[in-house]
């Protein structure tokens, strides 16, 4: 139901997979991004996109879903990404981006599907934080700055481990920021267009920002996908 995971669904149907996602439940619908890809838009009807309700907290729920589904490929876009609300929720942010990244490992041994699924794990540039040099390579010594970072390293080598140690089809790719029309609107691309765009109907006289000195590349969400 994510930004990546939109895309990244538009783009394996397209390739004739059979995509199966996880969303969590929520008291609103968290569906806008995917609702076109329903075979029924308005009567969510499923077609070659099929969902499930699950958690990355909840292990058990995930060795259903693996169980059941028999997936041939994963992968792990889900997240608490706000890197600034990270800091307000460190420990949930832990659980779910480190430690969801084992259950979801420790999901596809427990099911047997070692030798058969390739898993792909969304790591991010956050994990350079302190940059060490520029620009960043896959050699440039970690220096996480943020829970967020630090979290997204223990699942970055806990995708190492899982690798060398069972043999498992598993990698990170170290993502960089990138931004959509899908962006969530508290990020600050977004916030930027947005308040931009109420400045200029009359809306908003200005909007305020954290840090001016943070430098980042960019791309589009579409492309990283690919």
């Amino acid at each position: 139901s994510s930004q990546d995971g939109s895309y990244l669904a538009e783009f394996l149907l397209e390739k004739g997979y059979e995509v199966h996602g996880i969303v969590r439940r929520s008291s609103s619908f968290n569906t806008g991004r995917i609702e076109h890809l329903y075979k029924n838009p308005q009567a969510h009807i499923e077609g070659n996109m099929k969902l499930h309700y699950g958690d990355l907290t909840d292990s058990t729920c995930l060795v259903k879903i693996i169980n059941e589904v028999k997936p041939t490929e994963i992968y792990n876009l889900g997240a608490q990404s706000h890197v600034k609300i990270s800091f307000d929720l460190a420990e949930y942010t832990a659980d779910v981006d480190g430690v969801g990244t084992l259950r979801l490992l420790d999901a596809i041994k427990t099911c047997g599907l070692i030798s058969s699924v390739k898993f792909y794990q969304a790591s991010t540039s956050e994990l350079f934080g302190k940059v060490q040099e520029i620009p960043q390579k896959e050699t440039t010594p970690f220096y996480p700055r943020s829970p967020y970072g630090a979290a997204k390293l223990y699942a970055y080598w806990i995708v190492v481990n899982f690798r060398e140690a069972y043999k498992l089809f598993a990698v990170n790719g170290i993502l960089f920021n990138h931004e959509s029309p899908r962006r969530g609107a508290n990020f600050v691309t977004r916030k930027i267009s947005r308040s931009v765009a109420k400045i200029h109907l009359g809306q908003m006289d200005c909007f305020s920002l954290g840090n001016l000195d943070a430098k980042r590349d960019w791309g589009h969400a579409r492309d990283y996908v690919e």
